[in-house]
């Protein structure tokens, strides 16, 4: 599993490299990152969220697949609280608060967990692990993005609360899940979306423009900053460290002493290992600067945790498959 984990973390620093040379050599405009960020935000995320969903969120999956979307439940009401203490103790600045708590409770499953989840274990842990992570996609974008990410102290009124609640992510969510359980998915044409192997529509082309322009923004808002103003933040680190070891180790000290059943299989130990230690998301990136909000912090954070993954993520499948497997 060594392998695929590599390739990831290798084609994830060639863009954010990319992006950070284009910045640094002012080889691209000032407002290159609120641009990008703007399209991350309105087209490529919301394309993404719904295609996947529309692609696997169907009765057939559910009905398959009920035993991980019951214990996908437990997911966030583990992970927000503890999440949202830890985000307590790093930082003091109620706004950096919200950013760790969000990279804290929700990784970068998707991407890097998608592909490690299909590339070491196969499609279908693939497919249980879509269906674990789907009550974390919920709460990401029912709660998190619009509480931690897009709520302003500022903006007291109803409708400004009302309008950064349903957001595109949101709206994409409700389509793709009526889509997907209805069906009707399959009725739109293959140039919308193609649900077909190694055929691709426009929303399936959409959404695969968000981690590589997600990556690349992220090096060209490092490139924009002070490397050395964040790598002294020793909160930085401490955050990424609990983010990358203390949730991994704790669950495996957890599921040490519980024996495997119908519910805690190994795909469910796996799935849930590679959800704990993958490193922090970038959407404490994208969306913060969609805003114009600072998001020095947040790159830090997710720089410095990618980069410490590296090993960290292999040493943790090695200690569960030691320890618990």
């Amino acid at each position: 599993m060594f392998v695929p984990i590599l390739n990831q973390m290798v084609l994830l620093f060639a863009f954010i490299i990319v992006g950070f040379v284009l910045s640094k050599c002012k080889w691209v405009p000032d407002n290159t990152a609120a641009v990008l960020s703007k399209l991350e935000k309105m087209v490529f995320m919301p394309a993404l969220v719904m295609g996947t969903l529309i692609k696997h969120c169907t009765i057939e999956k559910i009905t398959t697949y009920w035993k991980p979307l019951v214990l996908g439940f437990g997911l966030p009401v583990v992970l927000i609280p503890l999440s949202i203490w830890f985000g307590k103790l790093c930082f003091k600045e109620n706004y950096l608060r919200k950013i760790a708590t969000y990279g804290l409770a929700f990784s970068n499953f998707g991407y890097m967990g998608n592909a490690i989840m299909q590339g070491a274990f196969g499609d279908e842990a693939f497919a249980y692990y879509i269906i674990y992570t789907l009550p974390l996609w919920s709460c990401i974008y029912l709660w998190a993005i619009p509480v931690l990410l897009l709520s302003d102290e500022n903006k007291k009124g109803f409708k400004e609360r009302l309008k950064s609640f349903f957001n595109p992510m949101l709206i994409a969510m409700i389509i793709g899940v009526i889509l997907g359980l209805t069906g009707l998915g399959a009725l739109l044409p293959s140039a919308v979306i193609s649900l077909e192997s190694g055929k691709s529509g426009f929303i399936d082309v959409a959404g695969a423009c968000m981690s590589p322009i997600a990556m690349m923004l992220t090096g060209i808002t490092i490139g924009q900053i002070d490397l050395l103003s964040f790598i002294k933040k020793w909160r930085i680190y401490v955050a990424s460290l609990v983010k990358l070891l203390v949730y991994p180790l704790a669950f495996i000290a957890v599921f040490a002493f519980i024996p495997q059943n119908s519910f805690i299989t190994e795909t469910f130990l796996l799935s849930s290992m590679c959800l704990l230690c993958m490193p922090m998301g970038l959407n404490g990136i994208v969306i913060p600067a969609a805003d114009g909000k600072d998001t020095t912090d947040a790159a830090g954070m997710a720089l410095i945790s990618h980069v410490l993954a590296v090993g960290t993520i292999p040493l943790m499948f090695w200690l569960l498959q030691t320890v618990v497997l």
